[in-house]
């Protein structure tokens, strides 16, 4: 059955291979089970709801994965979304967590839409790279200083806007060691090394009785707060364009780059049977499932490499990783006991990572390092990734235009540049 559906001699590889491969991806993927429900919750959610909201989206991302691209890789809702969605959305915009949900279906709708039209092929190729970057390390930044501020390591001040926090106290201390353990981990090469840190820290926790063990396993919580309970004509009522817009190019450019990327890793893109398009159909369709049950955007996550070192090349390693989220179901008293620094961590880490994309900025060219600069600094500073793609977007288009290389503006950079400008023109 399993050859049949998954065409393992194809890919040279055999069902022992493939489920110790979903097992290593599910392992350096797991820590958004405790992370996605401690930043979305921020927003008003039921935090036990988001939890089941997580694992169906992931397990259902995962399957669909495995089942129509047949490709090794796993989905979860996104990081760096998810505190999109949070932070700038519904906290730093007003929009209600409702409105929120209305609005990452609408971007999944469209961004369904232009994967079938190859629309989104068309934007991939007419973002300049430097650009593409700037938002990638910006989104970083915005995540550290989120990780940072939630941990009590930054704290507001008055008169310089930001300073350091009390070190001495809990979450700062466990929050450092917590980041110490990943990276010392990650440079052993030891796999799950951010799960590992997770639960590390969680236990420490328990043992300084700073917070209470709430059990091992029950059944699954509720799904009710959150199921269906999108407000999509609230979201349009709202003028949620420039929203969308957010949405759907981080989304375009996240997604896209990691399953090419893995894709690549695999050998799957030299392949007589090259399904990438089923792949981009399969992370468009699972945006839309997650907005339904009650999360942020899904997306595939670029952690999928670890089980593809570990020998994944088909949608067997996938639908390992659907079957284990699905029984971290029953696991959730123990995810929900993770305290908030336990997962700041985490979330530093992956702004760390994500911050290397300055490298991949065109330096020698002010007129590409300039607007991608802005893109990043703007971002976290504004506390808004719209805002940092609208500034990086215009400022590039003009930039262009004014030292006399328009030539170099794809036809998709000036039309995101032109949708900004009468954004903010109308706002």
């Amino acid at each position: 059955m399993f050859e049949k559906i998954f065409s393992l001699r194809y890919h040279k590889t055999n069902i022992k291979t493939e489920l110790l491969a979903g097992l290593t991806t599910f392992l350096t993927m797991g820590y958004i089970l405790a992370v996605n429900p401690n930043i979305l919750s921020i927003t008003g959610m039921n935090k036990q709801a988001i939890f089941v909201a997580t694992c169906l989206a992931a397990s259902f991302g995962s399957l669909i994965m495995a089942l129509v691209a047949n490709w090794p890789i796993g989905m979860a809702p996104s990081m760096g979304l998810n505190s999109f969605f949070a932070y700038t959305v519904v906290i730093g915009m007003g929009y209600t967590w409702q409105e929120a949900l209305g609005a990452v279906f609408l971007s999944g709708v469209i961004f369904l839409i232009i994967t079938a039209t190859g629309i989104r092929s068309w934007l991939i190729k007419g973002i300049p790279t430097s650009l593409r970057s700037g938002i990638t390390a910006g989104i970083g930044m915005f995540l550290a200083i989120i990780s940072l501020k939630t941990s009590g390591i930054i704290t507001h001040n008055e008169a310089t806007l930001l300073s350091l926090g009390n070190l001495n106290s809990v979450a700062p201390i466990l929050t450092f060691i917590g980041l110490l353990l990943i990276i010392i981990l990650e440079t052993l090469r030891i796999r799950g090394a951010i799960l590992i840190s997770i639960l590390t820290i969680t236990t420490i926790s328990f043992l300084i009785h700073v917070n209470k063990f709430q059990g091992l396993m029950s059944f699954p919580p509720s799904l009710t707060p959150t199921f269906l309970q999108l407000d999509i004509l609230g979201a349009l009522n709202k003028g949620i364009v420039h929203v969308l817009l957010v949405f759907i190019l981080v989304e375009v450019f996240d997604a896209t780059g990691t399953l090419i990327a893995i894709g690549k890793k695999a050998d799957l893109l030299n392949k007589k049977k090259n399904t990438l398009d089923k792949a981009l159909f399969s992370d468009s369709t699972a945006i839309l499932a997650g907005s339904l049950i009650g999360t942020s955007s899904t997306t595939a996550y670029v952690e999928s490499t670890a089980g593809v070192i570990a020998g994944g090349r088909t949608g067997l390693t996938a639908l390992c990783i659907s079957i284990l989220f699905l029984l971290s179901l029953f696991f959730s008293p123990l995810i929900l006991s993770i305290p908030t620094y336990a997962t700041t961590a985490a979330l530093l880490f992956v702004s760390c990572l994500m911050m290397r994309e300055f490298s991949e900025i065109q330096w020698d060219n002010l007129t590409d390092s300039a607007p991608a600069c802005l893109t990043a600094l703007l971002i976290p500073f504004s506390y808004s990734v719209a805002t940092g793609l609208a500034f990086g977007f215009i400022t590039y288009t003009i930039v262009k235009i004014m030292s006399g290389h328009i030539k170099e503006i794809h036809p998709a950079t000036g039309l995101i540049a032109i949708i900004f400008t009468l954004r903010f023109l109308f706002s």
